[in-house]
């Protein structure tokens, strides 16, 4: 009887209250009225999951991004788009709700059809003899005073390594360079179709003056992909050679101080320099073909060092450095790195 009185009072007054009102144990009431085995729980679902009863029906979010995608409001932000709609008496949904309906369609950003532009085709160019593809760039010299700079011009043979035409000017101009190319081009004696001259992309580089003279002399351009330096290894190798010289000042005196330098630099690069990429000889010796008689010159010493002292050579008989067969900007062989 106890117990059907606590079952009776507690819809209305809990089960704590009725077993006090009827003066019996809380614990008791519950041991004795006790499932057993109790029964299994339901599977937890994730909050996410979860069916909200104040979320909106599936037609509903269909109506806002078909509202959104429309091609009145398709390049409205969902928050002017909002506004827009609010101010005509129509409410689809919160501003919230249109950002968490386009980020989950995966739209959260631009939501119309973008122009792409095509990737930049990677520079393969070899030569694999004088005067086939050149690299030419513009470096800045300190001038005298801050923000003063002169500006060097220098056609470099990619294959000899050899500067067949530099100047030097106090401003980049594309008709400067549209000059020098076409005084070093005569110098070399080119012809139409024997030439590739590759450049990144300055503006001088890729003026219409110097497309045209280009087009004019019969010589291919070639350009570095936008902001890969290593599309023009052989001029920034160039460059660096100058300005890690002993005698390369942190700034020039005057254009003429410059000049200089340039004329007593140039002459040691291409007949002095024993380069590590042309088997240690002068770019002046790979560009005029003399290296083949010097290399067989360098043989014969060291033929005879080891005829003197054959011990000394444990492995086998000196041989001087080969002579490179070509040089390549991007060989195809390889994806990331450039062989100088």
């Amino acid at each position: 009887m106890t117990d059907a009185a606590i079952v009776e009072l507690a819809p209305e007054i809990g089960v704590r209250a009725a077993c006090a009102a009827v003066g019996v144990a809380q614990a008791g009431y519950y041991r004795r009225h006790r499932i057993s085995p109790a029964p299994a729980r339901p599977a937890p679902v994730a909050h996410r999951d979860r069916l909200q009863p104040r979320a909106l029906t599936e037609p509903e979010r269909a109506k806002i991004l078909e509202v959104l995608h429309s091609p009145r409001f398709v390049d409205m932000a969902p928050a002017e788009v909002w506004a827009t709609l609010l101010d005509e008496g129509v409410y689809l949904g919160s501003i919230s709700t249109f950002y968490r309906l386009l980020r989950r369609a995966g739209e959260s950003k631009e939501r119309r059809s973008q122009a792409t532009h095509p990737a930049s085709v990677k520079p393969e160019l070899v030569a694999s003899a004088p005067n086939q593809v050149w690299s030419w760039d513009i470096t800045k010299l300190r001038g005298p005073v801050k923000w003063t700079y002169y500006y060097l011009y220098v056609i470099l043979d990619i294959y000899s390594r050899y500067v067949v035409g530099w100047m030097l000017a106090s401003r980049e101009s594309a008709e400067l360079a549209e000059v020098l190319i076409r005084q070093t081009c005569a110098k070399q004696g080119i012809g139409a179709d024997q030439l590739t001259i590759h450049a990144d992309r300055g503006s001088s580089m890729t003026s219409k003056p110097v497309a045209f003279l280009l087009a004019d002399l019969g010589i291919t351009q070639s350009h570095s992909r936008p902001h890969v330096s290593n599309d023009n290894p052989f001029s920034e190798s160039q460059f660096k050679t100058m300005k890690y010289r002993p005698d390369f000042p942190g700034h020039f005196d005057s254009i003429e101080a410059a000049r200089q330098h340039c004329q007593i630099f140039f002459p040691w690069y291409n007949d002095q320099h024993h380069h590590s990429g042309l088997g240690l000889h002068t770019p002046a010796d790979i560009h005029y073909g003399t290296a083949t008689q010097i290399r067989q010159q360098r043989g014969v010493v060291l033929t005879a060092a080891y005829h003197t002292h054959p011990e000394r050579f444990v492995r086998k008989p000196p041989q001087p450095p080969a002579l490179p067969a070509s040089s390549w900007i991007n060989p195809p062989s390889q994806t990331d790195t450039t062989t100088q």
